[in-house]
């Protein structure tokens, strides 16, 4: 592991960080907060927590880096706007590892964020009227956003992205997910004002404009220690779904629009209604930026995927159950410049051909990232503490990797232009 915080860092740290949601975020509903741009965070479960701890070293490569553990509280101002900020753990500041501080976001930062927007607070520039319009607008963007969400949980949904900070504005999914965590926390405030969050890598953080997949592997969802009614909805799920015919659905999907310069969502409601086929289709649109398909990326992503299987046909004992599989790409498209004389002399149709040939270099090519999250469920048998001890290996998460693998290479070979 790298040195733990250093002395100043851990300074500035103890002040407190403000957490804002993480837009990156397509599935699961645990929600992930952003620490810096490196680091994010999430409730701690304690299943989760324990796999990050006795992680095989051999799945390193395969999940995010594990960073330590903080303190998340939440603060309310006089108009009861919230605010999530995390805290070094008392006593253990030291404890944690590879935590960049240098662009944390201070406490007394003058947004603070609210259920889905930032919300300025009275002492800003704009005046105590224009905070009251300003609340006032934002409550009914606030509003607009849940009615449009819940209206369409199983349509696909676009978003533009900024064009001066080329960033994601907002992500529905992300900002459902926050929404709730800060109603949970504020629902039980008087019980309890302090949870405990893991630091994680950041997967996203090296990609201008990251197109992330999230796919739940296997053909069982339900842990070991789950009640009745919980194992036979989450049996429900899975013979309704992808799941039960070839051990995978899709789970949230976001990806990058060259044509329209928006990104494209698509979240579990309507991963769970596809057929084989719908997941084939789903598939082919993720690794289809609205010109062209992104043929660079078959191999890189098809490498990943087979040796991540031949890292999980190693492991005895253990159940990724209910985890997800993230697949990762960066959107943005590159700027050619040999190729650009040449691109120019073609018909329009043509040059669209020859960007999905061109465009992307060999570097944004092996910038695919393939890793395995959320292990809430996770067992093994050298957990100790679990009274249902697997033999073998996950043969119902393999079955669905070997199948994926088996798809990419399907669309790759149909394809083949």
């Amino acid at each position: 592991m790298s040195p733990a915080l250093g002395a100043m860092e851990v300074e500035n740290y103890a002040k407190g960080v403000l957490l804002e949601p993480f837009v990156h975020q397509v599935g699961g509903h645990s929600c992930v907060l952003r620490f810096n741009d490196k680091t994010i965070c999430k409730p701690l479960i304690q299943r989760e927590h324990q796999f990050y701890e006795t992680l095989p070293a051999e799945m390193c490569q395969f999940t995010p880096q594990y960073k330590g553990v903080v303190s998340v509280s939440f603060e309310e101002d006089e108009e009861g706007n919230l605010c999530l900020i995390a805290y070094p753990l008392s006593g253990d500041q030291a404890d944690l590892e590879n935590v960049d501080n240098s662009d944390c976001e201070p406490k007394n930062k003058l947004i603070k964020w609210s259920n889905k927007k930032p919300v300025l607070l009275e002492n800003d520039n704009y005046g105590k009227e224009r905070v009251r319009q300003n609340r006032k607008e934002e409550k009914m963007k606030s509003h607009k956003l849940d009615e449009e969400f819940e209206s369409k949980k199983s349509e696909v949904l676009y978003s533009s992205i900024e064009k001066k900070s080329g960033k994601v504005k907002h992500n529905p999914w992300s900002m459902k997910c926050h929404q709730q965590q800060l109603k949970r926390m504020k629902d039980n405030a008087k019980h309890r004002n302090q949870y405990k969050f893991i630091l994680l890598e950041n997967l996203t953080c090296r990609y201008e404009v990251p197109c992330v997949l999230d796919l739940k592997m296997g053909t069982r969802q339900h842990g070991d220690d789950a009640s009745e009614e919980k194992k036979a909805n989450q049996i429900r799920k899975c013979q309704q779904s992808t799941s039960a015919v070839i051990g995978v659905r899709v789970c949230g999907m976001q990806v990058y629009q060259l044509d329209s310069g928006q990104l494209m969502f698509m979240n579990k409601y309507h991963g769970r209604k596809l057929s084989v086929q719908g997941f084939k289709e789903a598939l082919y649109q993720f690794l289809n930026n609205g010109k062209y398909l992104r043929r660079d990326l078959f191999e890189p992503v098809l490498k990943k995927l087979s040796e991540l299987k031949s890292v999980l046909e190693k492991q005895e004992s253990y159940r990724f159950y209910s985890s997800s599989l993230l697949i990762i790409y960066d959107g943005k498209e590159s700027t050619m410049d040999s190729d650009s004389e040449y691109s120019e002399d073609l018909s329009e149709e043509s040059a669209d051909e020859s960007a999905g040939a061109y465009a992307y270099s060999n570097s944004s090519s092996s910038m695919v990232d393939v890793r395995v999250i959320d292990f809430a469920h996770t067992t093994c048998k050298y957990f100790g503490e679990d009274s249902v001890v697997h033999e073998g290996q996950d043969t119902g998460y393999i079955f669905g990797l070997q199948n994926l693998i088996t798809i990419i290479k399907e669309i790759r070979d149909n394809n083949n232009e």
